[in-house]
C-alpha cells in the first residue's frame, strides 16, 4: 500500500516537474499563471480520470487585470495656498484696477451721477462711476462717504465667491482699506 501512494507521488512530482520547466523558462509567463497552470495539471494528474499531463489541453488562463493608478495628492504640501495668484500683466486703464488694492480718496457728485476718484497701489489715479467693470469685479455703488465694490473670486479650494466689498473714505476704528 505504501509503495503505490509513493509510486503515485513520483508520478505527479514528475508530471509537475515536466509542465513547470518549459513554463518557468518561458519570458511572457507571470508566475500567478505558472502556479495556476501546474495547480491545475497537477490536480489532473492526480485525480484517477486524468488520462495526459499536456499542458496544451488545459484550459488557458485568463487574462490578468492591469490596474490603473490615479496620481495622489502629495500629502505634504497645505490645502490651502497662502500665496496670492499672480495675475501677470494686466489691462490698462479702469479694467486692470483690483478691487483688493483700490484705494478711495474721494466722491463727486456731478449732474450724470456720483463719481469715485481711486488710485492704485502705484499711485495712479482713476475716476470712477457706477457700473464700470474692473479686473475682479463692477462698482456696485458709490456714496458720499465710499464705494461698493462687487468682487468676484474664487476661495482657497477654487469654487466661485461673489461678495460685496465697501470701502469708505475715511476709515472708521478696525476696517482696513
Amino acid at each position: 500500500m505504501k509503495l503505490a501512494k509513493s509510486s503515485v507521488m513520483v508520478w505527479a512530482v514528475l508530471a509537475l516537474s515536466s509542465v513547470i520547466t518549459p513554463v518557468a523558462g518561458a519570458q511572457s509567463a507571470s508566475p500567478k499563471n505558472a502556479a495556476r497552470k501546474a495547480k491545475a495539471v497537477s490536480s489532473k494528474t492526480t485525480a484517477p480520470a486524468a488520462h495526459s499531463a499536456d499542458p496544451s489541453t488545459s484550459a488557458p488562463a485568463p487574462p490578468m487585470k492591469s490596474e490603473v493608478v490615479a496620481a495622489k495628492r502629495d500629502p505634504f504640501q497645505p490645502l490651502v495656498s497662502d500665496t496670492k495668484p499672480s495675475h501677470g500683466p494686466l489691462p490698462p486703464g479702469k479694467a486692470g484696477l483690483i478691487i483688493g488694492t483700490v484705494h478711495v480718496d474721494g466722491t463727486v457728485k456731478s449732474p450724470g451721477g456720483m463719481m469715485a476718484v481711486v488710485s492704485n497701489e502705484e499711485r495712479r489715479v482713476y475716476f470712477i462711476r457706477e457700473g464700470d467693470k474692473l479686473y475682479d469685479g463692477d462698482v456696485e455703488k458709490i456714496g458720499l462717504d465710499g464705494v461698493t465694490f462687487k468682487e468676484n473670486s474664487k476661495d482657497a479650494f477654487g469654487k466661485p465667491v461673489e461678495r460685496m466689498v465697501t470701502k469708505r473714505i475715511y476709515q472708521s476704528a478696525g476696517e482696513q482699506q
